[in-house]
């Protein structure tokens, strides 16, 4: 992503030009994140940055709709939904009339740069009014509305646009701001249904927004481990009533006390026909008489407080956006700023507006495996891993025995998601053919033989449920050697599924190196990366930090709301993670602090000092309340209790302290849409890798596997998830630490004090360059 070495100061890049910044369409949590990037960002280059209210209506009519923003006015809006700045459905833009008014507002005021946050309506709407700029100006020159020189000043027009849409309908992206909130609220309505469904044996029908995509409604499926999901891009086969009512029974016959069906509100069957929630409840009472219920989500699922995803994610786009539009020249087509993997990419707008048209295409003409495809890998993926777990019966096992046998364990400390991570791994593998066995208690269950075979029932309900079911310790396997190798043999183990943090890479590291001592050791064995943490080499992300970062942003709301109330407050806040400070990064983002301490960017008493007289100059202005984050290792010496002092004894008279150590509550409650998603994913992808494995280091029905590339560890690495052998990724480790020597968010760092306001140089020349969405649809998502 490099562009080579074309290094230029962002803090001139804007001097002498006009953004403007405007939502429109529906509104979607995350937004109001992106506007205040833009702002800040742009403000920081030297551009004047502009609110237009009420969307593209405000550009048409002008006057107090278009305002300069300044540093304060997108102060305390990363916490709130919807848009601050106002969105409005606008006929006027529609019509040439209307844009020629739009145009002459912009030119009166200088602006010639446009970043739009919307859907692919807007965003269209957008690249439209570039398309005709040059005759809209010749039009207003010869009016008398504008002067030559006025028209000569603002004679192209820039357009970036950031999607902004809580159904993850537009091509050329994983993920649209807004989207992952939308999952939160949805989660939360089917965690509340489940424990009364459970209590009535109730089947329950849940309609979820998405009129022409099924995104929502599948990863709901996917989190909740529903029985069945309705979407528009993959309408069910003939005779599904049949299918779905046995289904359901079959659930109930093993033991299950509730349904769950998701339908998405354009669910289509074959012929093009809407499935609505109620005709589903119909068939379920009439065929089956279960006592059924339908819950119509409806509006909440655009409300609420972002989620810190959507917030990290619009902050990122809305500072790619002003680079975007700030290196813009008259030949840059007009670009939409997109996610793959965790990378922020430009693509032309037009070439994701015509491929998402091409899934409307095809899902009209019925060709409904294309409509899937031009979705994306991603959506695809997600699509096969929910038919595997919903769709096909698991084998009779009194009859197969053809499979191996396997073994799932979590190691090190619990995180959210291992439940979800560990249900799919087992089902996934009953589907495979392999009997599957849980090890309680970790490395030191797996020696002391706390050992059992778990079927497809132990498992239900477990995507929902926080921390480890199996029981997690930090032990390593080293002093147990001889014990593993002994239950390894006694339960005739063929493979092993290690779902875990820091300890679970390292003990893997060790059975693998006393294979040549232990012959039962060479079996094949792979490392998920499960830890709050986010410290585990090889993999960008890990299962649980989702779920952690979420519980921190939401306490910094709290925090920063009541400083709100007292005026002149500075909060210190203390976050886990060992000595990685990615959550005290990603939350500093997430929250709008002021400064996060870490341990991988070293820190002296001058920069506690310089961060002690930015804080002194805030209080002057209209904001007047501070956040400042500390990773829990960051310094030996300067402790929570130092920093604290420091700040309480230089802000006397200016402001007061408070400290605050959220400890373990970083690691319960329940995991976020991201975490059950990711962690179902991870263990399909890790049995379906461990099966080829098993079966290649098979010889005589005995199996031997001493290569390096048959103890791995599946991480996601920037667009993709990937095997790697973990002696791959020894070199990468600081062990010391507990940390990989390279992390991706590191590069993030600048951009969290350019949002705070301090004056340092930002380095651009590693922002993204224009890429093409051909290249794109081969990525594998984030989420």
């Amino acid at each position: 992503m490099l562009r080579g070495s074309k290094h230029h100061d962002a803090q001139t890049l804007g001097i002498g030009k006009a953004i403007a910044v405007l939502t429109s369409g529906g509104d979607a949590q995350g937004m109001n994140a992106a506007v205040r990037a833009v702002v800040r960002v742009g403000i920081y280059t030297g551009a004047k940055v502009f609110f237009v209210h009420e969307g593209y209506q405000g550009l048409v009519d002008g006057g107090e709709n278009i305002r300069e923003a300044t540093w304060e006015s997108v102060s305390m809006m990363l916490q709130l939904g919807g848009t601050v700045i106002g969105s409005a459905r606008c006929q006027d833009f529609r019509c040439r009339e209307g844009r020629l008014k739009a145009a002459c507002n912009l030119i009166k005021k200088g602006i010639t740069n446009l970043c739009v946050i919307g859907g692919d309506g807007s965003l269209t709407g957008a690249d439209t009014f570039r398309a005709e700029w040059s005759g809209l100006l010749a039009d207003l020159v010869k009016a008398g509305k504008i002067t030559s020189d006025e028209a000569a000043k603002s004679s192209y027009l820039n357009i970036v646009g950031l999607v902004g849409s809580i159904d993850n309908d537009f091509c050329g992206t994983d993920m649209t701001i807004g989207t992952d909130s939308a999952l939160h609220r949805i989660m939360e309505i089917v965690d509340a249904i489940t424990t009364t469904a459970q209590s009535h044996q109730r089947t329950f029908v849940l309609e979820v927004m998405g009129r022409h995509c099924g995104y929502l409604a599948m990863v709901t499926a996917l989190a909740c481990g529903a029985d069945w999901v309705f979407i528009p891009e993959s309408p069910p086969e003939e005779n599904w009533e049949e299918h779905l009512c046995r289904r359901l029974s079959e659930t109930r016959g093993r033991g299950s006390r509730l349904n769950i069906i998701i339908v998405a509100e354009g669910a289509i069957d074959l012929n093009g026909k809407p499935i609505t929630s109620e005709d589903v409840k119909k068939l379920v009472v009439k065929r089956l008489g279960y006592d059924t219920r339908v819950t119509v989500l409806g509006h909440v699922q655009r409300g609420g407080t972002p989620s810190a995803f959507d917030r990290i994610l619009g902050s990122r786009m809305g500072v790619e956006a002003v680079m975007a539009l700030l290196e813009g020249t008259p030949d840059t087509p007009a670009c939409v700023v997109s996610l793959s993997g965790n990378q922020a990419i430009r693509l032309p707008l037009m070439e994701c507006v015509q491929v998402t048209k091409e899934v409307t295409q095809a899902m009209n003409e019925k060709r409904f495996a294309e409509a899937l495809k031009l979705r994306g890998r991603s959506f695809e993926n997600n699509w096969n891993v929910y038919r595997t777990l919903a769709h096909i019966r698991p084998p009779d096992t009194k009859v197969c025995n053809s499979g191996y046998n396997l073994a799932v364990l979590n190691v090190g400390a619990p995180a959210a998601g291992m439940n979800a991570a560990v249900r799919s791994t087992v089902r996934i593998g009953i589907i495979q053919g392999h009997r599957m066995f849980a090890v309680h208690d970790g490395f030191e269950g797996l020696a002391k033989g706390q050992i059992e075979e778990i079927g497809w029932g132990g498992v239900g309900g477990w995507t929902g449920q926080g921390g480890s079911r199996l029981g997690t310790k930090r032990v390593l396997p080293k002093k147990y050697l001889e014990e593993i190798s002994a239950n390894i043999s006694n339960f005739n183990l063929h493979g092993l599924i290690i779902i875990g943090g820091f300890e679970a890479f390292t003990g893997s590291l060790e059975l693998m190196e006393a294979r040549s001592k232990y012959e039962e050791l060479c079996i094949p064995l792979v490392v998920i990366p499960a830890t709050v943490s986010n410290n585990v080499p090889g993999s960008d992300f890990s299962i649980g930090a989702d779920t952690a970062l979420n519980t921190i942003t939401t306490t910094c709301d709290r925090i920063k709301q009541s400083a709100a109330g007292t005026k002149r407050r500075v909060f210190i806040i203390e976050t886990m993670g060992g000595y990685c400070g990615y959550l005290a990064t990603m939350a500093g983002f997430a929250a709008g602090a002021d400064a996060a301490y870490i341990y991988e960017e070293q820190f002296s008493i001058h920069d506690l000092q310089v961060n002690v007289e930015h804080l002194t100059e805030k209080m002057k202005t209209t904001v007047k309340r501070g956040l400042i984050l500390r990773n829990e290792k960051c310094s030996e010496n300067y402790t929570t209790e130092f920093i604290f002092n420091l700040y309480s004894e230089e802000g006397k008279g200016i402001f007061d302290s408070r400290k605050n150590v959220l400890g373990h509550m970083q690691q319960g409650g329940t995991p976020t849409p991201f975490d059950r998603n990711f962690g179902t994913k991870m263990g399909a992808k890790a049995v379906l890798w461990m099966t080829g494995k098993v079966k290649e280091c098979s010889r005589h029905g005995r199996i031997f596997a001493n290569t390096a590339d048959s103890a791995c560890l599946l991480g996601m690495r920037k667009r993709s998830l990937v095997f790697q052998p973990l002696v791959d990724l020894k070199d990468e480790s600081d062990f010391e630490h507990r940390l990989p020597k390279h992390q991706w968010w590191l590069k993030l760092r600048p951009i969290l004090k350019i949002l705070a306001k301090y004056n340092i140089n930002l380095d651009t020349s590693e922002t993204a360059h224009l890429e093409h969405i051909t290249r794109k649809t081969s990525g594998e998502s984030h989420i």
